[in-house]
């Protein structure tokens, strides 16, 4: 049975910065830990020799502005994952077409190659958010890969389509859409191929959702840098987790489960399948795929 290609792709952030803001209300700036480990994952494609793509933040962009080089240089594609990792929820259409524009221009003008691909984080295209689709568009974004097609709380959308889509809208503007893949498993639908999803299945089941998957279309395989930092954070994050309510810390502590395992799998993965970057999966797909007009 002939297989279709993964997307490989990656959201460039820093794991404790973020979790420190969100989580504990203490702004700090992108530490040199996403350098190291978007390295490690950088020479796990060149071993493997697959190329990716790569949704940057800004901030990551604007303090180490040699990783975007290398990301380039190395053959990958740089996208855009917003400029300070702002859900689309918490901003208005005004600051999302800031954040996402200024992010662009700013890893355009470094990398020195045109950006046609943005994801929101944390997947905040919703049907609450669906107003973000067209300020992506407007902001000079081809594609767009900021929805999971599925039931898993605010940050999903049930029903969207499972497959590449073209989004129209009435006066001629469209964008593509590059859903998150989904597949059923003990009556639910998860978003087997990537996060705590993939760092938990075993990898048996893995092999087998991705032969089924791939059998009919292309999947969309994501992750974190930090999912694969296994080194132990700094005092002061763990003083801060101390202090969080018990619900919030066991989620928090949640994100280490099998973060060793994640460069094995990822080997497995690249031995067993072919790889292509987003921006090459649409452009030989878009013309073919549905249309779903937005009024």
């Amino acid at each position: 049975m002939r297989k279709h290609p993964i997307c490989f792709t990656v959201d460039v952030e820093d794991g404790i910065s973020l979790s420190m803001r969100d989580n504990f209300n203490t702004p700090m700036e992108q530490t040199t830990r996403v350098v190291t480990s978007t390295t490690q994952i950088l020479d796990l494609l060149d071993e493997h020799q697959v190329k990716g793509t790569f949704f940057t933040l800004g901030q990551v962009g604007q303090k180490f502005p040699e990783l975007i080089k290398d990301i380039v240089n190395r053959g990958h594609e740089m996208a855009v994952h917003g400029f300070d990792h702002w859900t689309f929820d918490k901003m208005t259409p005004e600051k999302a077409f800031e954040e996402i524009s200024s992010a662009k221009k700013l890893l355009e003008d470094i990398g020195g190659q045109e950006i046609t691909g943005h994801r929101a984080p944390a997947f905040s295209i919703t049907p609450k958010t669906a107003w973000g689709l067209e300020i992506i568009q407007k902001a000079g974004f081809k594609y767009d890969s900021s929805i999971l097609p599925a039931n898993l709380g605010a940050y999903s959308w049930s029903g969207f389509h499972k497959e590449l889509c073209i989004i129209e809208w009435a006066d001629g503007r469209s964008i593509v859409e590059v859903p998150i893949s989904t597949v059923k498993l003990a009556n639910r639908e998860i978003p087997f191929s990537g996060g705590g999803y993939y760092r938990v299945l075993p990898n048996w089941l893995l092999k087998k959702l991705f032969y089924q998957y791939t059998g009919k279309q292309t999947a969309i395989h994501y992750m974190h840098p930090y999912e694969i930092d296994t080194e132990r954070y700094p005092d002061y994050y763990f003083e801060a987790l101390k202090k969080a309510p018990l619900k919030r810390s066991l989620k928090m502590r949640s994100y280490w489960l099998k973060r060793k395992y994640i460069p094995g799998k990822l080997s497995n993965l690249f031995k067993e399948f072919e790889f292509i970057r987003m921006d090459e999966y649409v452009k030989k797909n878009a013309d073919q795929c549905p249309k779903w007009q937005i009024s």
